[in-house]
């Protein structure tokens, strides 16, 4: 099983519920290569697109990759919120108001181009040496500081009220998650993240990824 993987840049495509250190991990027991990394994490609730970095001389690489910038496909479920921004977190019913497909393209124009995002506290972000996920889920209190990133297309795929399933193309450091809670502030519905999968990291494609099967 050691000659599975060589040195090299390798398009993974991550199945739901498999974190992206697991696929890490699970490549370096395939190669029998220690210097083993991603270029740009995955949920474990996400799906799609990860590029695994195989040897030294690759995972030296990682900054040139985590900079790319990146295509989701995600569905909304509007009406909702989760405490974690997907299935995995508390819902809480805001409202039961649909809003038509009209009144979503005029708030989808307000997160084209450069926006102020706050990135979700259930994340890997750290605060203090520690990920905010792990503070979060003790129960301490997560602030984290908006910043800066940039949505060059957001297009609606399909519309069956509650579930709203949308394409972005998004600049690096862009949380989904986020977007969709925002989306939803703009609604006045609420909304968190049923689905989400990575299709693209700059040239590199969903559709020429791999399964580690």
């Amino acid at each position: 099983m050691s000659l599975v993987f060589n040195p090299g840049i390798y398009l993974i495509n991550k199945p739901r519920g498999r974190s992206s250190f697991s696929i890490v991990a699970q490549v370096r027991r395939l190669s029998g290569i220690k210097k083993v990394g991603h270029a740009g994490t995955l949920d474990p609730e996400a799906e799609g697109l990860l590029i695994i970095l195989v040897g030294k001389e690759y995972t030296k690489k990682s900054d040139e990759f985590l900079k790319l910038p990146k295509t989701y496909e995600f569905t909304l479920k509007l009406g909702e919120t989760s405490t974690t921004g997907d299935e995995e977190g508390e819902k809480t019913i805001i409202s039961s108001n649909k809003p038509t497909k009209t009144a979503i393209k005029t708030a989808l124009e307000g997160f084209t181009g450069q926006i102020s995002q706050i990135p979700p506290k259930y994340s890997a972000i750290k605060i203090d040496g520690q990920r905010a996920y792990k503070l979060a889920r003790d129960g301490k209190e997560v602030t984290l500081k908006p910043r800066k990133v940039t949505i060059s297309r957001l297009k609606i795929l399909s519309y069956t009220y509650p579930n709203l399933s949308l394409v972005a193309d998004v600049s690096s450091g862009t949380y989904i998650r986020s977007l969709a809670e925002d989306i939803g502030t703009a609604l006045s519905t609420g909304a968190y993240c049923t689905d989400i999968k990575r299709t693209q990291i700059g040239k590199y494609s969903l559709s020429k990824a791999i399964t580690l099967e």
